[in-house]
């Protein structure tokens, strides 16, 4: 697999990229452009020739650890995608890898997948809590869950700058959506300070947020 993702390098894009992933090694980054890798996981995943490539864990390249993430948004059945992602995840370590995993057959199967996205948030590694935010934030902002999905993200408490992000861009997405209900946690200081003050930043950046909720964002700040 090396030798197909080094014919596909972008030594610029590999530059460019690198800024996007402090703290990587860039030894460990071949720079392959998102596009190509998506094409070339479902070429891999739809020939069938990718069960020794997940196999092989852990990667040794930041573009393998990419590929791996698509083959499994290419997944159908969800069983497979959360055995996958059970043997994948503890590998991840930064935010883009976790944030392209998007398995397709969560959609169909919220009900199962919430007690799994509990699991993720108990866990003590970084990527596998941001992802279960993730998963929260794409899958539940919509009226047939109700305050308590909101209470799952509140919840969480990290020192981890990239779990509070995503919780701030969960909470930012919630007064989007749920406006009533969210607003609520920004007006009893539910959150961790540092991502109350997060969310509403992005909310005031939004172009999903009246003008009249912003302003009354703005007063809702802490010190």
């Amino acid at each position: 697999m090396e030798k197909i993702l080094f014919e596909m390098q972008d030594l610029g894009y590999r530059e460019f990229h690198l800024k996007l992933i402090p703290g990587t090694d860039p030894e460990t980054v071949i720079g392959v452009r998102v596009p190509q890798l998506r094409k070339l996981a479902k070429k891999l995943f739809e020939g069938g020739d990718c069960g020794e490539f997940l196999e092989s864990l852990p990667h040794r390249y930041y573009d393998e650890n990419m590929l791996h993430a698509l083959i499994i948004n290419e997944m159908r059945d969800y069983d497979d995608a959360v055995i996958h992602l059970d043997r994948f995840l503890p590998y991840v370590d930064n935010w883009a890898v976790c944030d392209s995993l998007k398995p397709r057959p969560f959609a169909g199967n919220r009900e199962k997948l919430l007690g799994y996205i509990d699991g993720l948030l108990e866990s003590e590694h970084t990527y596998m809590v941001r992802f279960g935010l993730l998963m929260l934030m794409t899958h539940y902002l919509n009226e047939d869950y109700g305050p308590e999905i909101l209470k799952r993200a509140a919840d969480i408490r990290s020192n981890e700058y990239y779990v509070n992000m995503m919780t701030a861009w969960f909470f930012a997405s919630a007064l989007a959506a749920k406006w009533e209900e969210a607003v609520k946690y920004i007006e009893g200081n539910c959150l961790d300070p540092w991502v109350h003050n997060k969310a509403i930043q992005k909310s005031i950046e939004s172009r999903r947020i009246t003008d009249e909720h912003k302003e009354y964002l703005k007063t809702m700040r802490r010190r």
